[in-house]
């Protein structure tokens, strides 16, 4: 059964990827594992309370399982108590299956962005950009298929092309609103805003940071991604350069978000807040997803608020 359709008080046997495995003590010192499941609809806690028991087998972080528990609904969000558990055997499941994907269409998504990307006038930022996203069959393929966070917003395959695409919609919009706005610079940093993620985070079923991504970070990454694009043009502006790699170092808009540079240009602040504005609504519908009513949901870390949707 897909973790979408888990219903509280139903007790199920199915098969999930262990995605995460911690082992921890209740108050009372008696040892315990903390499960993250994960199918393709989504993520599941999972607790095993008696982990010596002989119906809990050996397994390990990124194996797939078969657990039998019940669903309960703790703290506003549905757990699995887990009273047996082994480790599932190849032909059992379908690897796909368990790769969380985006809604919507990924081939059509790209060649919406390439529409996008020919629509660029400026020559030299139009060839940059096809320097990846035209010519590069492996980041191609990597791009598509990759996350655009490890969890917080769209971690899911597909997530960053999703992501790049809604980003670069604001742009548009912010272009055609406000004039000081160079449109085609503005458009090249929205499509490329994010491009270290494809070396920042492993690919599924993995989808965690690479040690190039802990040590040097995607906004460096993408600027030193984009020097390479640069280079391959003929006759690149320096100014324009130095201007479009600024973007890229300024697009988490503040130094404690992860951003070398503080927005200095009118381009740079409009990629900052569209990328905000998609994280932060993105996470948003995550939350929400699958709630019904209008239950407080409880206080969250990143907005700093108790949450609930709206009554209609």
């Amino acid at each position: 059964m897909y973790i979408k359709d888990l219903r509280g008080g139903e007790t199920i046997r199915s098969i999930y990827m262990c995605r995460g495995k911690r082992s921890a003590e209740t108050r009372n010192g008696k040892p315990y594992d903390n499960l993250l499941l994960q199918d393709k609809t989504g993520t599941l806690d999972g607790k095993v309370w008696d982990p010596n028991s002989q119906g809990i087998a050996d397994y390990e972080e990124k194996d797939f399982i078969e657990v039998y528990g019940e669903v309960i609904t703790y703290n506003n969000n549905l757990q699995l108590n887990i009273k047996q558990l082994r480790k599932a055997s190849e032909g059992e499941y379908d690897p796909a299956d368990y790769m969380p994907v985006s809604e919507r269409n990924i081939d059509g998504m790209y060649q919406e962005l390439l529409s996008c990307i020919r629509n660029i006038s400026n020559e030299y930022l139009r060839q940059a950009v096809e320097y990846y996203f035209v010519k590069d069959e492996a980041f191609i393929k990597a791009f598509k298929s990759h996350s655009a966070a490890k969890t917080v917003h769209h971690g899911f395959c597909g997530g960053l092309l999703e992501h790049t695409l809604s980003v670069v919609h604001l742009c548009e919009y912010f272009a055609g609103a406000y004039r000081i706005l160079n449109k085609d610079l503005l458009v090249a940093s929205a499509i490329c805003h994010d491009i270290g993620k494809v070396r920042e985070l492993s690919e599924f079923p993995d989808n965690d940071y690479t040690d190039e991504g802990q040590l040097i970070g995607h906004i460096v990454i993408g600027s030193e991604m984009l020097a390479e694009a640069i280079r391959s043009v003929p006759g690149f502006p320096v100014m324009l350069a130095n201007e479009w790699k600024h973007c890229i170092l300024a697009h988490h808009g503040e130094l404690e978000f992860g951003s070398p540079k503080k927005p200095a240009l009118a381009e740079a602040l409009a990629l900052n807040l569209a990328d905000n504005a998609d994280a932060k609504l993105q996470t948003m519908k995550e939350v929400f997803k699958d709630k019904s009513g209008t239950e407080w949901l409880g206080y969250n870390r990143l907005f700093e608020s108790n949450l609930r949707k709206t009554s209609v």
